[in-house]
């Protein structure tokens, strides 16, 4: 017996000495894996922490992230327990011999009930929850603010109403007022939005399709041709935003950037007033910028997306 211990006692401790390199470098991965985080900037943390979405700079940006989040989580769940099950499966009836003959298991009414209604289940729930969030997003009650997006190729122009909210049918449009800021070749232009304020964009396309996308809002719209897209939202953030085309639109898609400012109202209505002042200002509605686009091609017209 005395032998038999002393030879427990010394496996466990080639055991606990063959582990302790182990500890150490478990340790050490992660002691460096948590350096390696804190040299990343605050958003890039956030990112990680959140499937890789940005910040949420809008009231419905959390319902949006919120089914981003729960649906990776679930299917996260569901394919550990598919890939556990498999593992499983592999390893315990596993052939052991040459000779062995697996028990051959023709039907289990059971499972393959389980596994028909389980999936169907699933895609009811992810449906209840995407039009719930869908419907919350695409809200079209009266908003505080119409403005009307022109992506012509290959820039952007963003008509503000001087004389009321904007909105309303074409005619109203056409016949209303706006002042507006048209991208050039040297510079992206800047989409300036009031802050707590719900705004609504009515996208036009004279050419062909684009994509208008602010990262930070969680929201992105086609922009078609003859059809008049529309989504809306209230910004909860002041600061600066990213914007760009998500459709292959032309030679120069890649140039098709803007920026979002967010300010206060008062600062919106000044930013307003002074395009108006500068001349920046038309009669003819969503079609300022837009209308040139339609016979001449972006960058090649100096007054809309300037000259190569």
């Amino acid at each position: 017996m005395g032998l038999q211990l002393s030879r427990s006692g010394a496996g466990a401790v080639r055991r606990s000495a063959a582990s302790a390199p182990r500890r150490v470098a478990l340790a050490a991965s992660l002691g460096a894996a948590l350096i390696l985080l804190s040299g990343c900037s605050e958003e890039t943390q956030y990112q990680l922490k959140h499937f890789g979405l940005p910040g949420q700079a809008t009231e419905e940006a959390p319902h949006i992230a919120d089914l981003w989040i729960w649906s990776w989580v679930a299917a996260l769940a569901t394919g550990i327990l598919v890939w556990g099950l498999i593992f499983w499966v592999v390893v315990r009836y596993r052939r052991r011999s040459a000779d062995e003959v697996p028990v051959q298991t023709r039907y289990n009414l059971p499972l393959e009930i389980f596994y028909t209604i389980a999936p169907v289940m699933m895609v009811i729930v992810f449906f209840f929850h995407t039009v719930q969030v869908q419907n919350t997003v695409l809200d079209d009650s009266e908003p505080d603010l119409t403005l009307e997006i022109v992506g012509q190729q290959w820039s952007w122009t963003f008509n503000y109403p001087t004389d009321g909210v904007g909105g309303g049918d074409r005619e109203e449009v056409e016949s209303s007022e706006y002042a507006y800021n048209v991208g050039t070749a040297s510079q992206i232009p800047t989409l300036v939005l009031p802050l707590g304020e719900t705004v609504r964009f009515n996208l036009h396309s004279p050419d062909v399709i684009h994509g208008f996308w602010i990262p930070g809002f969680l929201m992105k719209m086609d922009v078609v041709p003859g059809r008049l897209n529309h989504f809306q939202v209230t910004p909860t953030e002041e600061g600066t935003f990213a914007g760009k085309c998500t459709e292959l639109c032309g030679v120069y898609h890649s140039r098709m950037l803007f920026n979002v400012e967010v300010v206060s109202p008062e600062e919106y209505d000044a930013y307003v007033e002074e395009l108006a002042e500068n001349g920046d200002v038309s009669a003819n509605g969503p079609l300022v910028g837009g209308e040139d686009a339609r016979t001449t091609r972006g960058l090649h017209n100096d007054d809309n997306g300037g000259s190569e």
